[in-house]
């Protein structure tokens, strides 16, 4: 008979996702990384009017598209955010990490999916960047608006926009629920990392979550006063977060600071890229 460690290590081995998952979604967390690290780039610039702009991911898609060697760049982009939505996709069907199946869970892992959906969208929309050559137009906005104005002439289409708009705003305060208790910590394979790496693990991944949090909820704002006026172009995405915040007071300021907090969000997900927990 085999010993019970022999039956527990291939317990273990069995539970674990294939390694062709965890790559999958390693890249993917570091091709969402470089999105969110450029648009904070680009939006911090346009700040300070040292050339950058206001944009979102798509901008960011179109931006990579014209480097030197952009399509292959965007394509392996566009791939990373295909190995995330996989691994988003695993975690909803098969809950590897064993959140359980009480409501509060449920709700996570129908989280998991809507974020697999949105950047199944985005994914498709770097390949088509990639083979038009990066000649596509049409800006985040506009598409997004066009998603809302198609929901907005559906049965009930006012609730379900203004429905999505809480829930985003919700997804932000939970940014920020993370960014105080630190729970990301949990996920991470700390013990990979020195002091001085966990410190400013922990501090950037919390600055870059109070401005992810900040993003959803001027985007979920929107998206409720687009179903309270029954009117997309109410409608915005994080480019239109970005440009309502500079036309605040000290709008220059506010939004540099934000933008910084994009690019440590962005660090974040390469963190998680290289530390997250992937394996139950």
């Amino acid at each position: 008979m085999r010993s019970q460690i022999d039956q527990a290590r291939e317990a273990a081995e069995n539970q674990k996702p294939d390694k062709w998952i965890e790559r999958l979604a390693r890249f993917g967390y570091a091709a969402k990384g470089i999105v969110y690290i450029l648009v904070g780039v680009l939006a911090f610039q346009a700040a300070f009017n040292w050339g950058g702009q206001v944009t979102g991911s798509q901008g960011a898609f179109r931006t990579i598209a014209s480097q030197p060697f952009g399509n292959v760049l965007l394509f392996l982009v566009a791939v990373g955010l295909v190995g995330y939505v996989v691994w988003r996709l695993v975690q909803t069907i098969y809950d590897p990490e064993h959140t359980g199946n009480d409501a509060k869970n449920i709700g996570r892992r129908i989280g998991y999916l809507i974020s697999g959906i949105i950047y199944g969208g985005l994914a498709f929309a770097a390949f088509r960047i990639v083979f038009s050559n990066g000649s596509s137009s049409g800006g985040g906005g506009s598409s997004s608006q066009g998603l809302v104005a198609k929901v907005l002439a559906q049965p009930f289409g006012q609730w379900l926009v203004g429905t999505a708009g809480a829930l985003v705003i919700g997804y932000g305060f939970y940014c920020f629920y993370k960014a105080v208790t630190t729970k990301f910590r949990r996920k991470l394979k700390l013990y990979e990392m020195s002091q001085k790496e966990e410190k400013w693990a922990v501090r950037i991944g919390r600055f870059g979550l109070v401005a992810r949090g900040v993003v959803s909820i001027i985007i979920g704002y929107f998206l409720i006063q687009a179903a309270t006026a029954s009117d997309p172009s109410q409608a915005r995405t994080t480019e239109g977060a970005l440009q309502t915040i500079q036309q605040q007071p000290f709008g220059a300021w506010l939004m540099g600071l934000v933008a910084l907090g994009l690019i440590a969000y962005g660090i974040h997900l390469g963190v998680q890229a290289r530390y997250r927990k992937i394996s139950p």
